[in-house]
């Protein structure tokens, strides 16, 4: 996993051994803690139950500050065994990568630059790289998103899809290679739409559109709908914002998955999508983070 990329003079690392599942913990209340722009965390495995949490930044940590959040998620023995130190400036992208296995959902697998030899045939590669836009497909959030699109594949493929805070690009890509169709991703931020383009250029993605937007309501976004499915891996505050919009993007049958959810968080993001005449289809957890599928019924949401 590899949550928020800090700026590119990061040279302070902190780093701590763990078991997998505490592992987990530290990686999610550490990104949960600081902002993306600023600290990126990696977590990667050793051996099967030997773990690496690396948090990267730009800036000397709050060494205090850091062993009580890593306390807070698996006890003092780990707070004890952190270390701290600094790293050369263009060193922190390599050092976060290279631990990360290849990530396989069904046909699909994501991977860096330095796996590109380990994607086996018949299989769809997504080479994606540490930028400063979200998604290497590490997260629980994003993989729940592929399990959906995979799932939507089988099901018959949709024409029409949205994929909204695109970030990366990576579900885009996905749906694209998949789905055979045009896909258009949006992002608010204009460096995570360079980013998308590049990397759908790159994984030879032609039918991907990536456009700047600030909210679903961006004429660039509806001219293309009513869309038959809706990605949109975000956040819970944003998630119910859109709500409306984006039910009233969706076409008649048509499906929305969720996720960037906490397990904990999904009735509200439940009930926000189903006041909006949605009902839910399936989730998925994984690591505590959850991706909803949830689907118009025959006649058209409320708008």
């Amino acid at each position: 996993m590899l949550e928020g990329l800090p700026p590119n003079d990061a040279t302070h690392v902190m780093r701590v051994e763990a078991p997998r599942r505490q592992a987990q913990r530290i990686a999610d209340l550490i990104s949960e803690t600081f902002d993306p722009a600023e600290v990126a965390v990696a977590n990667f495995e050793r051996t099967d139950d030997d773990w690496v949490v690396e948090v990267y930044a730009g800036a000397a940590f709050d060494a205090d500050m850091l062993r009580e959040l890593v306390e807070i998620a698996a006890g003092p023995e780990m707070a004890a065994a952190v270390t701290f130190g600094e790293i050369e400036q263009k060193d922190w992208v390599a050092a976060s990568l290279e631990g990360l296995a290849p990530v396989a959902v069904g046909p699909v697998v994501v991977h860096g630059a330095h796996d590109r030899g380990r994607v086996g045939p018949h299989r769809i590669g997504i080479e994606i790289e540490a930028a400063l836009a979200f998604g290497t497909g590490h997260h629980g959030t994003t993989q729940g998103c592929l399990h959906a699109i995979v799932q939507a594949a089988r099901q018959g493929r949709p024409r029409r899809v949205l994929d909204v805070g695109t970030g990366t690009g990576v579900l885009a890509i996905a749906a694209e290679r998949l789905f055979h169709t045009e896909i258009v991703g949006s992002d608010i931020d204009i460096v995570a739409v360079r980013t998308a383009k590049a990397n759908a250029t790159a994984n030879k993605a032609p039918g991907v559109r990536m456009v700047h937007a600030a909210g679903a309501g961006a004429r660039a976004i509806r001219i293309h709908g009513p869309y038959d499915l809706i990605l949109a891996n975000i956040l819970l505050p944003p998630l119910k914002r859109l709500a409306r919009p984006l039910a009233s993007l969706l076409a008649p049958g048509g499906r929305i998955v969720l996720s960037g959810l906490l397990t904990a968080q999904v009735p509200a993001a439940l009930a926000a999508y189903r006041a909006q005449g949605l009902h839910l289809v399936s989730q998925r957890h994984i690591e505590g983070w959850a991706t909803l599928t949830l689907a118009a019924r025959s006649g058209r949401p409320r708008g």
